[in-house]
């Protein structure tokens, strides 16, 4: 199995096309960082012009939150949003990309069951999803933090601002990392799936594509009705709970709580959907997988 896995391994990391999600990242992040660090003052006004109102806020304040958390924070909410795309690039090329080069049904005379064939591709499919998101943390937060230094956080909610303590932040991000990394295993588990049903690539990449931006543009609709019947069930609602890391508790004087999460109970749910979600993608993968008649 390990040796197999490597194989598979390096038959990912050997494409040139692999490394594309890699420099897409890599662009993103030094636009970003480099824009905030010419123009990060005026970025800071827009953000805070909504609460000039209700709090009065000094230009020292201002240059005080505009540090390598709040970026990186930024650039999680841009990035995360792109990367399915990137994940999808190599999960959804897993099966079909077999198929397309003529050399799935050659794989099949391996000494190895169908279905640990599939659990060996998905798992090489997962360590790319896995190194994606530790370049994206490394360029992201800990490039952040060596260009703009650290300070306390500060997080705009529509209730106002929310403050975290220097000390109270990196924890935060390990953790929003993590969840990160469950949230897009579940989008590679969906390519993964709709690769089994392809012959080409590009269809499940698509595909797959498709389904987050529509379940996306789902679960950001504020109607009644999908409040209640929809947005619940759809996997990309569950997707961005990352966030809850950085909503905090406060005491009976309005003091943001060290250590606290507002909401974890929530935040642990969404990510037990989400791993159901990948459970669900994988199995119904082996599952036809197994019945499939290979002729490629």
């Amino acid at each position: 199995m390990w040796k197999l896995l490597k194989i598979e391994l390096f038959k990912i990391f050997k494409r040139p096309r692999t490394y594309i999600a890699f420099g897409a990242i890599a662009a993103i992040v030094f636009l970003i960082q480099v824009a905030l660090r010419f123009d990060g003052k005026a970025y800071i006004d827009l953000l805070l012009n909504n609460l000039k109102d209700s709090f009065e806020l000094s230009d020292e304040f201002k240059m005080r939150i505009l540090n390598g958390y709040l970026i990186c924070f930024l650039i999680l909410n841009t990035l995360l949003i792109q990367m399915p795309l990137l994940v999808a690039l190599i999960s959804g090329d897993a099966i079909a990309g077999e198929a397309n080069m003529g050399t799935l049904r050659l794989s099949m005379t391996k000494p190895v069951s169908r279905t640990q064939y599939m659990l060996i591709k998905f798992t090489a499919s997962v360590v790319y999803t896995l190194a994606l998101l530790l370049w994206m943390a490394a360029l992201a937060l800990f490039g952040s933090m060596l260009i703009f230094g650290t300070n306390d956080m500060v997080v705009l909610r529509s209730g106002g601002i929310e403050e975290m303590k220097s000390f109270d932040v990196l924890w935060r991000y390990f953790a929003a990392f993590g969840y990160a990394a469950v949230a897009l295993t579940t989008v590679s588990a969906l390519a993964f799936l709709l690769s089994v049903f392809a012959e080409n690539s590009i269809g499940p990449i698509i595909a797959t594509m498709s389904i987050v931006i529509v379940f996306t543009i789902l679960s950001e609709m504020n109607i009644p009705i999908y409040d209640q019947t929809i947005k619940p069930y759809l996997f990309t609602t569950h997707m961005v709970a990352w966030k809850g890391f950085f909503y905090v508790k406060a005491d009976a004087e309005g003091t943001t709580i060290n250590g606290s999460i507002e909401n974890l109970p929530a935040v642990m749910r969404s990510m037990g959907i989400l791993v159901l979600y990948t459970i669900g993608f994988l199995s119904t993968a082996i599952w036809v997988f197994r019945r499939k008649d290979i002729l490629s």
